[in-house]
């Protein structure tokens, strides 16, 4: 299917005629038919359907989808149908954020997908990238990225930028019969290529084939979770064999209300609560310029320890900035001048002469001789013939000119070594008064000889906008950072330094990991935060052994050449402007490719953990309490303590909606790592005090002669009481209740559990509800003095949580007990 691109790109090419012919229109169909076309997976990360899969099957859905087939075959219809709900809705808020990131990212992925022009029977025609077969002969010029590998046929002054998928940002000329790749970007000049790798068989394709497949990284959160819903799964069946059996002489009904509440144990709102704070942290920070395509991405960032960045097009914007002069023995206004002409007057530009020409305008002078540059050169060359500026001008590197000079200033070490420490590159400018041949025989390029210095130039790679202060509030967070690049060593040290790397533990390029064995390789991984040269190989490596060695490792790029490490990474993150196959392996990209969006991530994380914790330990705390009351009363041979409704009923006042308001009310801070040791310390003496009590009054109430229907309210009255209790020491609103957290001097969770004791007495009181429920209406009295029980209880469970923190280790400061 052809695809008219025309409108997409603008070719110029005055100076530039083909004069192959192509291919016939016929050949094009033969060698399509034979599987030589350029069949490419445009697809940008996962279908629809593998989305919709890995959100439906997961392994918390598979226990809420057994746990409602179970209360279905117990006859309890309406509770089958709410814990299955809660599966459906858990999948369906993951979908739905998942499915959105993606239709996003076909968006972006089509604008960026132009159309390409070939040469067939003689003829232009623009044809779409997947109609492109072996042996096409491609028109490229500036600006042009290439869609698969081939050989130059015509070249008009070439260069490319391979940096997405070597890491070197520096250009590479080309000429009739080199090679060129996919994913490179023609830089300037204009030619025709022909395409002698297509599809898969492309260099790009070759180093994306590995991020075709969807990576499942499960964070600690997630991990902890199902380890809970695991543990709490196994008492449930355990606890339910051993009532089941025990209760053989009771009635089928009562049997079954007795295994509706153990499968009511089971933390179902926890599992539901984790896909809620995700997606809703995902369209907080939507917002803010990062998309979503993992949807436990935003919490995967709060873990992070080490956060690798790739410098190529991800810390800097592929521009070069001037940043002063220091001129030699002559005027700054005039070399100001000379570097202007010589910057203009150029057949071909870099980003070096870009920036020099930025602040050095001048005319374009007619050349009578003239280099390009190129980084194995590390020199350019012009020659004039004009009024006011005779001679032979070279810009290079300062040590590649120092050999060709007549004399050597001795300034320029000090003032070199001021820059570099500032992380500033820094080029020489040197001529000779009378024009000097700047080839050889051969027509070998060299180096005129008694060059005389002008001056030096420096100049700062563009960092992202906001990338330093980003970078700065991240270490200053903890989190250690490594630059990981493909770039020159001395160049991703001067960016480091210009970034606020600390590069004192020195730089490592990639020839010399090669010669590491593995033992070396990781302590260089550990203790080293600048590399250069590395390959797609070794940075994928270098990402592995920091997770071995138990860190949390991020990874952030935009080439070709950083899929592999981001695949590896334990979350990935892209640029929009980088490439496709990064897009796509990335579980966050930045929109605009703003670091500033990174920050929002990571506190949307710590807000998540935070809340969290808070939710489990609610849920945890009446999970186990009816763990522990269950058990006691069947040891003393009493009634059953709960039916279905009292236990959904405590459910959701105690431990089914504060969490939502408390996950939504959540503050940012590093959350304790140890998630589980956390709850335990407060679930453990919570769980027990809160049975204790409970048991008591039950116990008690049936004791005094009670009807079973009064003892069960006044057990579920003081859970629910206790309960409120619980709330306030999760979310302290006063210095009384920070024991286990510093304080929040946030009132909300105050005004939530006043909403929800009046809530519980209306529905007390409203006839229907309380007959629904199976609840009977206590005296005033009785209110009375379970509260005044609830009370005396929270100043002992507080007693003891302070014992627990400070045998710990944990407590809070004193100043907040």
């Amino acid at each position: 299917m052809g695809c008219d691109c025309t409108a997409l790109i603008s070719i110029n090419r005055k100076n530039f005629v083909p004069s192959v012919q192509g291919l016939s229109e016929q050949e094009v169909t033969q060698r399509r038919q034979q599987g030589q076309g350029n069949d490419v997976d445009f697809s940008t990360s996962r279908s629809y359907l593998q989305i919709i899969r890995y959100n439906v099957l997961t392994f918390v859905n598979m226990v809420l989808f057994a746990i409602g087939f179970a209360l279905l075959v117990l006859g309890l219809p309406q509770d089958a149908i709410t814990t299955a709900g809660l599966a459906i809705l858990n999948a369906l808020v993951g979908i739905v954020q998942e499915a959105r990131a993606k239709y996003q990212l076909d968006k972006i992925t089509l604008l960026t997908r132009p159309g390409v022009i070939v040469i067939r029977e003689g003829q232009e025609k623009t044809v779409g990238q997947q109609e492109i077969v072996l042996g096409d002969m491609i028109l490229i010029q500036a600006g042009d990225q290439l869609i698969c590998d081939g050989l130059i046929v015509e070249a008009n002054r070439i260069e490319m930028d391979e940096s997405l998928l070597t890491g070197e940002s520096d250009t590479i000329p080309k000429q009739a019969g080199d090679k060129v790749f996919s994913g490179s970007f023609c830089v300037s000049g204009s030619g025709i290529y022909e395409a002698t790798e297509v599809g898969k068989a492309s260099l790009a394709n070759k180093i994306t084939a590995k991020a075709r497949s969807f990576k499942l990284t499960r964070t600690p959160l997630q991990s902890d979770v199902n380890k809970v819903v695991r543990w709490v799964g196994l008492i449930s069946v355990i606890m339910g064999a051993g009532l089941w059996l025990n209760a053989l002489d009771e009635s089928l009904e009562e049997r079954v209300q007795m295994m509706a509440v153990v499968i009511g144990m089971i933390p179902q709102g926890l599992i539901f609560l984790v896909t809620l704070a995700y997606g809703l942290g995902a369209v907080r920070i939507a917002g803010k310029g990062a998309l979503v395509q993992r949807i436990n991405a935003i919490e995967s960032m709060s873990n992070v320890t080490i956060l690798c960045l790739d410098k190529t097009g991800t810390l800097t914007t592929n521009r070069i900035n001037f940043h002063s002069l220091y001129p030699h023995q002559i005027e700054e206004a005039r070399l100001k001048t000379l570097l202007g002409h010589f910057a203009a007057s150029g057949s071909s530009s870099n980003r070096t002469s870009e920036a020099i020409l930025a602040a050095c305008q001048a005319e374009k002078i007619t050349i009578v001789e003239e280099v390009p540059f190129t980084s194995a050169r590390k020199w350019s060359g012009l020659s004039f013939s004009h009024d006011g500026i005779t001679g032979t001008y070279i810009l290079g590197a300062p040590e590649i000119l120092q050999p060709a000079l007549a004399t050597y200033p001795q300034d320029f070490d000090t003032q070199m070594e001021q820059w570099s420490h500032k992380g500033l590159r820094v080029v020489m400018f040197a001529h000779v008064p009378q024009i000097q041949p700047l080839h050889n025989g051969g027509e070998k390029p060299v180096l005129p000889a008694n060059l005389v210095p002008l001056g030096l130039i420096s100049l700062s790679d563009e960092l992202r906008p906001g990338a330093d202060e980003t970078l700065k509030n991240f270490s200053q967070a903890g989190i250690r950072l490594k630059i990981i690049s493909g770039d020159n060593p001395n160049t991703v040290a001067s960016l480091a330094r210009q970034a606020g790397f600390d590069t004192g533990s020195g730089v490592i390029s990639g020839l010399e990991l090669e010669k590491m064995d593995a033992e070396t390789f990781a302590r260089t991984a550990h203790e080293v935060s600048v590399f250069g040269r590395i390959t797609p190989d070794q940075k994928e490596n270098l990402v592995k052994v920091l997770k071995e060695q138990g860190y949390y490792v991020a990874m952030i790029g935009d080439g070709v050449n950083d899929v592999l490490s981001l695949k590896q990474a334990h979350i990935g993150i892209s640029m929009q402007s980088g490439s496709a196959a990064t897009r796509n392996a990335a579980d966050i990209v930045l929109l605009n490719d703003s670091f500033a969006a990174l920050p929002g991530v990571f506190v949307e994380g710590q807000k998540i953990l935070n809340g969290m914790q808070d939710t489990m330990r609610l849920l945890l705390s009446r999970t186990f309490f009816v763990v522990l009351i269950v058990t006691a009363v069947t040891l003393v041979g009493k009634a059953f303590p709960f039916l279905p409704r009292h236990d959904a009923l405590i459910s959701f006042i105690n431990a089914g909606l504060p969490p939502i308001f408390l996950a939504a009310w959540a503050r940012s801070g590093t959350p304790e790592r140890n998630l589980l040791g956390k709850a335990a310390r407060f679930v453990v003496p919570a769980a027990f005090m809160l049975a204790s009590v409970g048991f008591g009054v039950y116990f008690c109430a049936l004791e005094a002669r009670s009807d079973l229907e009064t003892a069960r309210t006044a057990l579920v009255t003081v859970t629910i009481f206790c309960g409120m209790f619980l709330i306030l020491f999760v979310k302290p609103p006063v210095q009384f209740f920070a024991v286990t957290d510093t304080l929040s001097a946030d009132n909300r969770p105050v005004w939530l559990v006043v909403f929800l004791v009046i809530a519980y007495f209306a529905l007390m009181l409203v006839n229907g509800l309380n007959d629904f429920f199976e609840l009977k209406p206590l005296e005033i009295t009785t209110y009375a003095a379970l509260a005044a029980i609830s009370a005396a209880w929270m100043l002992i469970l507080r007693f003891i949580l302070q014992r627990v923190e400070r045998l710990t280790g944990k407590a809070a400061p004193e100043s907040l007990q």
